[in-house]
């Protein structure tokens, strides 16, 4: 097929093919039956992208001769608990769904997150396909084998590693992704420009307005090179062990924020920009990252139309600070952040000392009361 991209992700018995391109829902039956899998499967996805896509993806299952059972889920972070995951084991249990079935998430990340947790626990662990609707999950969620759901606590505290059969990415279903979604996609798109490529950030420099009206060529291209960095990262540290951790740049803070405003107020891509912003002037601080880099870095984000700044009262704050400390990266009671040296490189593993969090927090409330 025409500017049909692959990428491998590289884990032995377990590598698999991202596939990015136009009009790949028609091909997913032809796919998932060229990997030999089950004649059952499972389509979990949500309710808006259930009138948009399900019948198609359904039609190309049926067409390869699969028997499918359609689940829908309410749409929204908040649907990534254990209530929704029960309901799903029921649905499979009682559609008949045996060891060889598989699972199909269609939809963003919390689909895939939860469709995922599901296939790595139901009978023991059943094959799962990743087919993601939105920017954030083509280039993020759905690849590298992270699945879980959140608690009242935190976010992604329940999950496994657990990685799929194959992704397609279908470029045509970002047409109809609200406008908001779309940009908070973009924050992930960043971040690899930030923690291993100089050269995608500057590109991303140059083309944001073409990316932002959705040039094919160049979102196409900007998708696989995403897609090939997570790939590079994930082969060589599956289970973030170290280097994998580096994907996690922005996220400490960023998930924080979604945790204490109840996973409603911003969307993932939103919060880790801010958090990015955060990242970024810690790590002027303590990595000698260079002024004129962080301002690049602000000014990205800004042409993105991301949100840069957020005020904080004393009280969130100190709420921010707790659901910090229930990050899943936190060790012996102190929280590590990613920081950078340059656009480009980063490094995990840094203590922050909490009234330096502190200050920066205070300080992106004073710019966005500014702004």
């Amino acid at each position: 097929m025409r500017n049909v991209k692959s990428v491998k992700v590289p884990l032995g018995e377990r590598s698999y093919q991202i596939v990015i391109g136009p009009s790949l829902l028609k091909a997913v039956g032809r796919k998932c039956k060229q990997l030999k899998l089950g004649q059952s499967c499972a389509v979990i996805t949500d309710d808006q992208v259930e009138p948009l896509y399900a019948k198609p993806t359904i039609d190309s299952l049926k067409a390869s001769g699969f028997n499918v059972t359609l689940i829908t889920i309410p749409a929204g972070e908040k649907s990534k608990n254990l209530r929704l995951v029960q309901n799903c084991y029921d649905q499979l249990a009682q559609a008949r769904l045996e060891r060889n079935s598989f699972v199909l998430a269609l939809g963003g990340g919390v689909v895939g997150d939860l469709a995922g947790f599901v296939a790595a626990t139901y009978l023991r662990g059943v094959d799962f396909v990743q087919v993601p609707t939105t920017l954030l999950s083509q280039v993020d969620s759905s690849v590298g084998g992270k699945v879980g759901v959140n608690l009242k606590a935190g976010k992604n505290l329940v999950g496994a590693f657990y990685q799929p059969r194959l992704v397609l990415c279908d470029l045509d279903t970002l047409q109809t992704l609200p406008p908001r979604e779309f940009k908070a996609g973009l924050a992930e798109v960043i971040k690899y420009g930030i923690i291993d490529d100089a050269r995608l950030f500057k590109k991303l420099e140059s083309e944001m307005e073409r990316i932002l009206n959705q040039d094919p060529k160049v979102l196409g291209s900007i998708i696989a090179k995403c897609c090939q960095i997570k790939a590079k990262v994930v082969g060589a540290d599956e289970k973030e062990s170290g280097l994998r951790a580096t994907l996690n740049y922005g996220h400490t803070i960023g998930h924080a924020i979604e945790a204490i405003t109840r996973y409603g107020t911003f969307l993932h891509g939103e919060a880790i920009s801010i958090g990015q912003i955060a990242a970024g002037v810690l790590s002027h601080a303590l990595c000698q990252f260079p002024e004129k880099d962080m301002e690049r870095i602000r000014a990205l984000f800004e042409k993105a139309k991301l949100p840069t700044s957020l005020r904080f009262t004393a009280t969130q704050r100190e709420k921010l600070m707790k659901a910090m400390q229930l990050d899943k990266k936190v060790s012996n009671g102190k929280v590590k952040f990613v920081l950078a040296s340059r656009i480009g490189s980063v490094s995990p593993g840094h203590v922050v000392p909490n009234d330096m969090i502190h200050a920066v927090l205070e300080q992106i409330g004073l710019e966005s009361s500014e702004s």
